[in-house]
């Protein structure tokens, strides 16, 4: 891969550099394919006459001059995306020209042109080493810089770059304009940021009367950009943040930008944050969308002190951005929004995924190893991001949330501008909190895995408890033992009769102060959620979780009480029919917030998870089920959405597919709720699933929205017609690397969107070739996406998992493929153990 920089050589080159700017400038009128690039690069160097690389991907070299000396262009490695420089100087001025090519990866600088109005945007991702995409430069998180853009575009584009659009110079380059942007603060290459395009600006008033505050996203979208509501949660992050962190904003302006065929849900580059503009809502969404979008505003604006302000000094070190970053924004978001529950909804998604990607053959620590830049790009993960926050939010429970708060607050004082590593933290955190966190960092970060806690208790005869431990164990791979600060609640009819909080370790804890209290029907390990272990409940206390789960009044122990039952049912604990039936029971009781990830969870336990003799049977039960609470909400409520979108999702039934088609046409009319745009197409797409309808209402539909989303929505609707020859054409789509990020996702979600798993069959071999056939020509981004939604994962035999190993064996696919192939296989033998179940 060209870029492909290893550790090794990120410490060599940080040994013998210093970088002190970077002037960029970026011609963006020269075709709809590459753009003009012109680096000038001052930097510093230990040795004298000493020999460095610079980085440079997919570019055409024009000229390359070195302290006033030309260097032969075809110097440049274009295998490996490096230009060697030899000769350096004590101080140095690298100047390179080069012609770069856009982006339809998500990668570098990307390209879109909207089908709304024909209109181009472009923005940068520079994330994890993609600015040499763009740029000339020495790509690695402690090389920091300041950046100087310059760049000539279109006459009626906007241009946004890191440092603020007031203090820029504008003028006329043709029929172009020029923009002058001036030097930002230190920064990382991965963090420096363009976007430019028409894009549609709505400005708020300063922040504090100091910090600029801009919304921007395509002109197509202006319509639906709900902007008080964007600009008061952010109003409320630099609030809580400034506060908490004794330190103001370390940077001038705050642009928010909503940029189309985005990878990731943001990107925290310093005054510019690139946003995936599905959280531009243009229909009706629950409060789980709002509160997600909050929780996101929230994650970049606390990467602006974890990551920019202060940077890990390789990517072993990420979760000091990741992990940080999602703890902080759940603390904002209980203690500055609306949202004060969202812990609870912490607990019941962000940990659930953390548990499923710990229990993956290919877990890591959450401080990871880190080899090379194609190691990290798949550490983007549960692990790095909500195993790591969850880890954090069990060490404040032990030390104290104010403790904690210190220790950050000197741990910024002294590396402002700087890199670090784990230890700069933990010694801030030790200093401020009087405990030694040596032995806590060896077991919470440098291992791997998560324990089980359960209890094990006697009770006498007139049912008191007379003895009661915590019994620790861990997998047989990964067998340390943690320390883990618990609450245990005790309830009856679903409210907490009492609450002992205690320290636990080892195999096993005596819990002294239960002895004697009176068992209540449900024991509740780590109530309030305080630890991250996996939990399991005695018997009876599981018979109360599934037969009254909905009488827990508060959202957070019944957050944990869900996050069981999901955990069990993906490990072939709880059969998957009776998950189904605990959601569908204790759905009235729970927050929409909850409710949305509750339901998608319903689904897959129906629709993967049941038994071929019984999943039919399940999931029209299922199917019902939220019909009927549909029926049942508040007209025009949020519920009644969740329960519509579910039941888009699941109908399968002559008769429910009548519903369905009923609801897109209007012939059937439930009171209060919209069938807009984007519930249009989910009703649409499980008509095209059952060959209810087909091309000709696709067409018709796209014709009503003929936009990117429409466009998208579009493609995925024929890929999910269920024929031998939809399923052909779609392939082939998939496999001829003409498509962009976005829209490959698209067809590959509806390609695996069948009522029956029998036309998939051919596919199965075909995935293995494909992936053969591109993982040393595609982008890493296009190929991670085939490796990931590709997958047979409706092929669930024996058979899949036999060719899932003999590729592995045989393909022997770069370690970064390979991991990906490999937790595809782990979740198919997941499935196949809880359809036995």
């Amino acid at each position: 891969m060209a870029g492909n920089l290893t550790r090794d050589e990120a410490l060599e080159r940080s040994r013998l550099l210093t970088v002190d700017s970077y002037a960029v400038e970026l011609d963006l009128t020269t075709g709809s394919e590459h753009f003009s690039s012109t680096t000038v690069a001052r930097f510093r160097s230990s040795e004298s006459g000493g020999e460095v690389f610079c980085d440079l991907a997919d570019a055409v070299v024009r000229e390359v001059t070195l302290n006033g000396s030309p260097v032969d262009p075809a110097r440049y490695d274009a295998e490996k995306g490096r230009i060697p420089l030899t000769g350096l100087a004590e101080d140095n001025e690298l100047r390179v020209v080069a012609d770069c090519a856009y982006s339809r990866s998500g990668q570098g600088l990307h390209r879109f042109t909207d089908p709304a109005d024909g209109e181009v945007y472009l923005y940068s991702q520079f994330a994890t080493a993609d600015a040499h995409r763009v740029l000339a430069c020495f790509d690695q998180p402690d090389l920091k810089a300041a950046f100087a853009f310059t760049v000539i575009a279109p006459a009626h584009w906007e241009v946004v770059c890191n440092t603020a659009s007031s203090s820029v110079s504008v003028s006329a380059e043709g029929e172009a304009r020029r923009w002058s942007f001036p030097a930002s603060e230190r920064i990382s290459t991965y963090l420096a940021a363009v976007c430019a395009g028409p894009y549609h600006v709505v400005a708020d008033d300063d922040y504090d009367g100091r910090i600029p505050l801009r919304l921007l996203c395509r002109a197509s979208l202006a319509e639906h950009l709900d902007a008080e509501a964007i600009f008061d949660v952010t109003r409320r992050g630099f609030g809580f943040y400034e506060g908490a962190f004794e330190m103001r904003y370390p940077f001038g302006k705050y642009d928010q930008v909503f940029v189309p065929e985005f990878n990731f849900g943001a990107m925290e580059n310093p005054g510019c944050v690139t946003f995936r503009e599905q959280y531009v809502f243009r229909s009706k969404v629950t409060d789980a969308d709002y509160e997600r979008r909050a929780t996101t505003i929230l994650h970049e604006m606390a990467h602006m002190w974890f990551g920019d302000l202060v940077t890990m000094r390789w990517w072993d070190d990420l979760w000091l951005n990741e992990s940080f970053a999602t703890y902080a924004a759940s603390l904002a978001l209980v203690s500055a929004t609306r949202w004060d529950n969202g812990w609870a909804s912490f607990a019941d998604r962000y940990k659930g995924l953390a548990y499923q990607a710990d229990q993956f053959p290919s877990t890591h620590p959450v401080v990871a190893d880190i080899v090379d830049i194609t190691s990290m790009e798949v550490n983007f993960d549960a692990i790095t991001y909500h195993k790591g926050a969850s880890v954090l939010k069990q060490l404040v429970s032990s030390i104290g949330l104010e403790d904690f708060l210190a220790g950050l607050r000197l741990y910024f004082q002294r590396h402002a501008w700087g890199n670090t590593t784990l230890a700069d933290l933990l010694r801030a955190v030790e200093e401020k909190s009087g405990r030694d966190l040596s032995d806590w960092a060896d077991l919470w970060l440098r291992t791997s895995g998560p324990n089980t806690l359960r209890p094990e208790f006697t009770v006498d005869g007139d049912g008191r408890f007379s003895s009661f431990a915590v019994v620790q164990t861990a997998p047989e791979d990964y067998p340390a033992l943690r320390p883990h600060r618990i609450a245990i609640g005790l309830y009856d009819k679903g409210n907490r009769q009492r609450r002992v909080e205690l320290e636990i370790s080892g195999e096993r804890t005596e819990v002294a102060e239960l002895l004697g209290v009176a068992r209540p029907e449900l024991v509740l390990l780590n109530d309030d959620d305080l630890t991250y272990a996996k939990i399991r409940l005695d018997p009876e206390s599981l018979a109360a979780v599934l037969g009254g789960i909905g009488e827990l009044t508060d959202p957070l122990p019944q957050a944990v009480c869900w996050s069981i039952a999901w955990d069990m049912t993906r490990d072939a604990d709880l059969p998957a029919r009776d998950y189904v039936r605990l959601v569908l029971s204790g759905a009235l009781s729970v927050g929409v917030t909850i409710l949305r990830t509750l339901l998608n969870q319903a689904s897959s336990a129906a629709q993967q998870y049941t038994s071929r003799s019984t999943r039919a049977e399940v999931v029209g039960a299922l199917a019902e089920g939220v019909l009927r609470l549909a029926r049942e909400a508040e007209a025009g409520g949020e519920e009644q959405l969740a329960y519509v979108q579910s039941f888009a999702s699941v109908a399968c039934s002559a008769e429910q597919l009548d519903v369905v088609a009923g609801l897109l046409d209007g012939s059937t009319v439930l009171d209060g709720l919209a069938v807009d745009t984007d519930l249009r197409w989910s009703l649409l797409r499980r008509l095209v699933v059952h060959g209810r309808v087909g091309e000709a209402e696709i067409d018709k539909e796209l014709q009503r929205d003929a936009t990117a989303s429409g466009e998208r929505s579009a493609a995925a609707c024929r890929a999910a017609v269920s024929t031998a020859a939809a399923k052909a054409a779609a392939w082939e789509r998939v496999v001829s690397g003409e498509l962009s990020n976005e829209i490959l996702r698209s067809v590959l979600d509806g390609f695996q969107d069948v009522a029956d798993a029998q036309v998939l069959e051919p596919y199965a071999q075909e995935y293995f070739a494909a992936l053969r056939a591109v993982s040393e020509v595609w982008p890493t981004e296009l190929t991670r996406v085939l490796a990931k939604a590709g997958y047979p994962s409706s092929a669930v035999s024996q058979e899949t998992l036999a060719s899932t190993e003999a590729y592995l064996a045989e393909a022997a696919p770069p370690w970064w493929l390979r991991r990906l192939v490999l937790e595809c296989g782990d979740e198919l033998k997941r499935t196949l153990r809880a359809q036995n179940a």
